[in-house]
């Protein structure tokens, strides 16, 4: 074990997409570290294989899943519920870190039963609704965080907002390049609204994960794929987000945006005040919710 083992004992911590890749890899470090993990996986044969391989590294995990659709807006309202029943059957009445690690990339478009594009609905609102749903519980920890994964593809991508909701035409890496940089004005944005609470975005680099399925088709897809064998290994993001979740202090003076344990830049349009503020007035109206503390 490393030095730091158990430094998160007594800390509660939400990871999204803790089925497989950065997220799997965040699931097994935060419980070897001590921390009551929740994780959120949309299968449950996917749940019941990551709690298996969770338990093998670390037989006395404290670690539980639930079951939830990011696409769907009320499938998320209602994981709120769930995560907050958790917390208040494990004895954690607080909520130390949510990691907002769950992405899709979509060769093809897909609209949800709330009438919005996928990646975006995915990648974005479900982070925005699960943020609003939480934040009691975060406000609660001494220095609650909300750490979400982005990407350095976010640079140099055009935003719109009047068509995010079904772009025309559809182009897969241009969707989720979008949603990346939607993180981060989220971030920025979040930051400046509220106190009492943390958002950093976690740039991971590029790592060998199964972002892009092998049933996609398409030269993106295969693009995608090819280049991701190149990528590192998990542990690089896991490792950023295992400092940002157990600093007490953070120095925030060059931003909000980190990888590898440090800040970083991010895109000039990233920093833009005006479309932080047109994309949280769109995610308000989308989601029908206002964050506000």
């Amino acid at each position: 074990m490393t030095e730091n083992y158990r430094q998160l004992a007594g800390k509660s911590v939400v990871i999204t997409g803790a089925t497989s890749g950065i997220g799997l890899a965040a699931a097994i470090r935060f419980t070897q570290d001590g921390a009551f993990v929740i994780g959120v996986g949309r299968s449950a044969a996917r749940i019941d294989q990551a709690t298996e391989t969770i338990k093998a590294a670390n037989p006395n995990s404290q670690v539980v899943f639930l079951l939830a659709d990011l696409g769907d807006q009320d499938q998320v309202h209602e994981l709120g519920d769930q995560i907050r029943a958790a917390l208040n059957q494990y004895g954690y009445h607080h909520l130390d870190v949510l990691i907002n690690n769950a992405g899709v990339y979509l060769e093809k478009k897909h609209i949800t039963a709330d009438g919005i594009e996928m990646t975006f609905a995915v990648n974005h609102l479900a982070q925005f609704i699960l943020s609003h749903e939480l934040f009691a519980f975060l406000q609660r920890s001494k220095s609650g965080r909300i750490l979400t994964v982005t990407s350095y593809s976010h640079r140099i991508t055009p935003l719109m907002l009047k068509r995010i909701t079904n772009p025309y035409p559809y182009i897969s890496f241009l969707a989720y390049k979008r949603s990346k940089l939607c993180n981060i004005l989220f971030t920025y944005e979040f930051n400046h609204r509220f106190t009492s609470v943390e958002a950093f975005a976690v740039d991971p680099g590029l790592v060998n994960t199964r972002l892009v399925s092998k049933g996609d088709q398409g030269l993106f897809a295969w693009f995608g794929r090819r280049r991701i064998l190149k990528g590192t290994s998990t542990d690089v993001p896991v490792t950023t987000l295992l400092f940002l979740s157990r600093e007490d202090k953070i120095d925030t003076s060059n931003g909000y945006y980190f990888k590898g344990c440090q800040p970083q830049t991010p895109s000039s349009k990233a920093r833009r005040r005006d479309l932080a503020l047109d994309l949280w007035g769109l995610s308000s109206q989308l989601t029908g919710i206002s964050c506000d503390e």
